[in-house]
């Protein structure tokens, strides 16, 4: 009795339900990462650009790495991602992404006005009773 092409007569004929699953699942992993990529960005991207006056109350670094082999020789890569904590006078904190450099111009204790947009740290104006 034919009831017409299927799942076993093309690409996956032949294979082993194990490796049909871990390919599955492989590649759920991969739609999954990319759909989770896209929603933080839409979600970010379609937040209000906001305003206020903000405190900086903690910052940390966090490094991540990976090893990778070319020409049978082992390659260390290492990613460094920066994180700013700020406080607002309403008690609100928010721990936000920065660049190196603002990383560095930002010192704990600074007080001024931050502008943000969702996750995505957009600028801090110091306050300019603390400039000297």
């Amino acid at each position: 009795m034919f009831i017409g092409p299927g799942f076993g007569d093309g690409f996956f004929s032949g294979m082993p339900p194990f490796f049909l699953l871990f390919f599955l699942a492989v590649a759920g992993f991969i739609l999954f990462g990319i759909l989770r990529t896209i929603r933080y960005y839409v979600k970010n991207a379609t937040s209000p650009l906001l305003t206020t006056r903000a405190r900086v109350i903690a910052k940390r670094i966090k490094v991540t790495g990976h090893t990778s082999m070319h020409n049978n020789q082992a390659h260390r890569h290492s990613t460094t991602h920066y994180y700013v904590t700020f406080e607002t006078p309403a008690g609100e904190r928010m721990e936000l992404v920065t660049s190196g450099r603002e990383y560095g111009l930002l010192v704990e204790g600074d007080e001024g006005v931050l502008t943000y947009q969702g996750d995505w740290y957009k600028s801090f104006q110091r306050s300019q009773a603390l400039q000297k």
